[in-house]
């Protein structure tokens, strides 16, 4: 029986997922003239930029070509400039220092131990991972590197639902809204224009929860509720 109820959820959530797709895409519809107008009227405008500047060439600064090439130029990748702040942060460590490995998700964190490493060890792991963030706790010394991935954690898939808190916000939570347990805020819902738009059925379902497994549906829920998002001055609503 519990399999049973188990695989009724499992299609209740993909007909829910599958239903807001489908909305989403009719909402969007109507912009899309007003949006592929707009599209064209940028690109004829780029066009005759770029035609009317080539004859001057695309080395000289003064076009817009030669501007974009240049400025281009000077750039230096962040991941560069981090790999040489750290190697240097790390040649000052003069013993074996712990270390550890912490994932950022999405949703969710995991942190491991590295174990004892020495300044020479620490410089070699973050030449082989450039884009891992380093930082030193300045009681301890203890190093840890910090590695941003997009996707859920290994927790978060088998938990993260979305469904609205008690101010009528977009929130993510560890199990069911009852537990009251956010993980994230992201915006504050127009209830009465979504009780108006969505079936009873899926309004319900948002207040009793949505689970979400992978990242796809993380996004694809999130997306498609922003359609109903009240605005809000920036720095108003803050993730948790």
């Amino acid at each position: 029986m519990e399999t049973i109820r188990k695989k009724q959820e499992e299609g209740d959530f993909v007909n829910v997922l599958w239903f807001l797709k489908q909305l989403k895409k009719r909402l969007r519809w109507k912009r899309s003239w007003l949006t592929l107008g707009m599209f064209v009227l940028v690109g004829t405008v780029t066009w005759l930029v770029y035609a009317t500047n080539g004859l001057l060439g695309d080395q000289d600064p003064q076009t817009p070509k030669g501007a974009v090439r240049a400025t281009l130029a000077g750039l230096k990748p962040d991941s560069d400039n981090r790999l040489q702040e750290a190697t240097k942060l790390l040649q000052g460590i003069t013993d074996r220092r712990e270390s550890y490995l912490l994932k950022s998700y999405v949703c969710g964190e995991e942190r491991s131990s590295l174990g004892l490493h020495s300044s020479q060890e620490l410089i070699s792991l973050q030449k082989q991972h450039p884009n891992w963030q380093l930082t030193i706790q300045a009681s301890s010394g203890d190093v840890t590197f910090k590695e941003n991935i997009e996707d859920l954690s290994p927790e978060c898939k088998e938990k993260a639902v979305f469904g609205i808190d008690g101010s009528s916000n977009l929130s993510l939570f560890n199990g069911t809204p009852a537990n009251n347990q956010i993980i994230r805020t992201f915006f504050q819902l127009n209830i009465e224009q979504l009780e108006s738009s969505l079936p009873r059925e899926t309004v319900d379902q948002l207040h009793e929860g949505i689970r979400v497994s992978d990242i796809a549906e993380y996004n694809s829920v999130l997306s498609t509720f922003s359609d109903y998002a009240i605005e809000v001055t920036e720095g108003a609503m803050s993730s948790r």
